[in-house]
């Protein structure tokens, strides 16, 4: 009688990918002029008063926690009239050492544009585009190894996905955000790992046919459900392995700890009151490879 062989089939490996932090250099403004007295986005309730002291004290703990990480922080002045130039995020797009700068939706916020394009020239940027076509910087642009992703439908013109195409080199995808809570690109998708194309989003901010592409382009994405991107957990940065996100986004933290990262969750309430959280307050500056 022969002899029956039987195959046993090895399940794949449930440990988490390993996971690296690369040191980042960023630049952030102070919210020293906080305050919310127009409306440009549903986040925002001039009714609702801001505690500045409160608003600094959580500011300077993002700040901090940065620099607990080795990571290295700038500091951009802020400048009264201006009470968004805590968002630093918006002011530009810095990849490879080149500077394409903002050009603002709303006038509310038009003349933080020049204050970050005077903070790069001061700071030996000599390759910055002033930008013909309205985009709000890292609002808006997110930056992968092969891809810019662009958002568009709320502030970002479609034409500056072309402006910034041309001006780095490297191919830009554009993306339909259909959801006015998500008014930017960075309060529904977040860069987890720059150097393997790694995110994580929220789909019910895209449209139809955008929601195809992230899928196409990010097959193994995470995917954020409606209670995390309320809470704005989107609204985040990563060095390749800290997550530093909203803390009331806590259906997040499971979810990458089993990816391999240490999510780290900040208490932003008060500038939540203008919309943003971690990254909107987060500009990160990429050297040249």
């Amino acid at each position: 009688m022969g002899t029956i062989r039987t195959t046993v089939r090895e399940e794949p490996s449930l440990r988490p990918t390993p996971r690296e932090a690369s040191l980042r250099r960023y630049l952030m403004c102070p919210p020293t002029h906080f305050e919310v007295t127009y409306s440009i986005n549903p986040w925002m309730d001039p009714t609702k008063p801001v505690d500045l002291p409160l608003a600094l004290a959580q500011w300077e703990d993002l700040r901090d926690r940065y620099r607990s990480l080795g990571h290295s922080v700038e500091l951009l002045d802020p400048q009264p009239g201006l009470p968004d130039m805590v968002f630093a995020a918006n002011g530009a797009t810095v990849v490879d050492g080149r500077v394409l700068g903002a050009r603002f939706a709303h006038p509310e916020r038009t003349d933080e544009a020049a204050a970050h394009r005077d903070w790069f020239r001061r700071n030996g940027y000599a390759d910055l585009w002033e930008p013909e076509h309205v985009n709000e910087g890292e609002g808006d642009f997110a930056v992968t190894a092969s891809w810019i992703l662009a958002g568009r439908g709320f502030r970002s013109s479609p034409l500056s996905h072309d402006e910034a195409q041309e001006y780095f080199g490297r191919p830009v995808i554009g993306l339909e955000l259909v959801d006015p809570r998500y008014y930017h690109l960075d309060t529904a998708l977040c860069v987890l790992d720059d150097a393997r194309d790694e995110i994580m989003y929220y789909p019910g901010a895209f449209s139809p046919g955008s929601r195809a592409v992230l899928a196409r382009l990010f097959p193994d994405a995470l995917l954020a459900t409606e209670r995390d991107a309320a809470a704005l957990g989107l609204n985040a940065v990563s060095d390749g392995l800290h997550v530093l996100l909203p803390q009331a986004a806590v259906g997040l933290l499971e979810p990458l700890r089993d990816r391999g990262f240490d999510p780290v969750g900040m208490d932003l309430s008060e500038l939540l009151k203008g919309g943003g959280s971690v990254k909107c307050c987060t500009q990160e500056l990429r050297a040249a490879a």
